[in-house]
């Protein structure tokens, strides 16, 4: 770390997680962008923007422990990546006690599906995307009936946390999924703004102002209750 990170802590902030805004005493709303690839156990090349699991997890438990953050808005750009660790991140923003809400802008891709639909409420921008498509990995192979029912088991954990927290069904999703009619060179489908609504994936079409009002309507409402 050079001089002036270590004189300035938003620097620092910056340098070590890609954001300044980490949870403050003052802070009622926190904001976790999750953008890029999401990189898990194997480091990304380093021409990829990605979002760290390490870096996420952390955010995550200090949102939670900490009093004075009242709520979670979850803002989401990313072409997807690592399995494990985007259904880690997925399972932990579900399961924080506090509102969440999320934001789909530009897309939110493969991994990054479970990742939209795991807050209380969810919108997404006119334009923004959402691909979805069966698990497939990359590198060396073991070709044995044991690689499939891995392959088989995971893909099931990933349609499991989606229908648990969306309100689309089994049956609509793997059709979804098996799509052989949307992608040139892969199964699956495409979903832009409204059609993700259309389908239940996400709850609302919509951008930052609705967002931060409704995630304002769910703390409010907490405190009612």
């Amino acid at each position: 770390m050079d001089e002036g990170s270590e004189k300035n802590p938003e620097l620092s902030n910056i340098n070590a997680l890609g954001t300044q805004n980490i949870p403050t005493v003052d802070q009622k709303i926190h904001t976790l962008t999750i953008i890029g690839h999401i990189e898990g156990h194997t480091v990304a090349p380093p021409q990829n923007k990605a979002t760290k699991y390490e870096h996420i997890i952390p955010q995550l438990i200090a949102v939670e422990e900490n009093p004075n953050v009242e709520g979670l808005l979850v803002i989401l750009n990313t072409v997807g990546g690592d399995v494990e660790a985007g259904l880690a991140i997925s399972e932990l923003i579900h399961s924080l006690s506090k509102p969440k809400v999320t934001l789909v802008l530009g897309g939110s891709h493969s991994i990054g599906v479970p990742l939209a639909t795991s807050g209380d409420y969810s919108f997404i921008a006119p334009t923004a995307t959402m691909t979805i498509h069966p698990i497939r990995m990359t590198g060396l192979v073991i070709g044995v009936p044991q690689t499939f029912k891995y392959f088989a088991k995971m893909q099931d954990r990933i349609t499991d946390f989606i229908i648990r927290t969306s309100g689309i069904n089994k049956e609509t999703l793997m059709d979804l999924i098996s799509a052989t009619d949307e992608l040139a060179n892969d199964v699956g489908s495409i979903l832009i703004g409204e059609e993700a609504v259309k389908y239940k994936l996400i709850d609302e079409v919509g951008g930052l102002d609705k967002a931060v009002k409704k995630l304002q309507e769910l703390i409010q409402q907490g405190k009612e209750s």
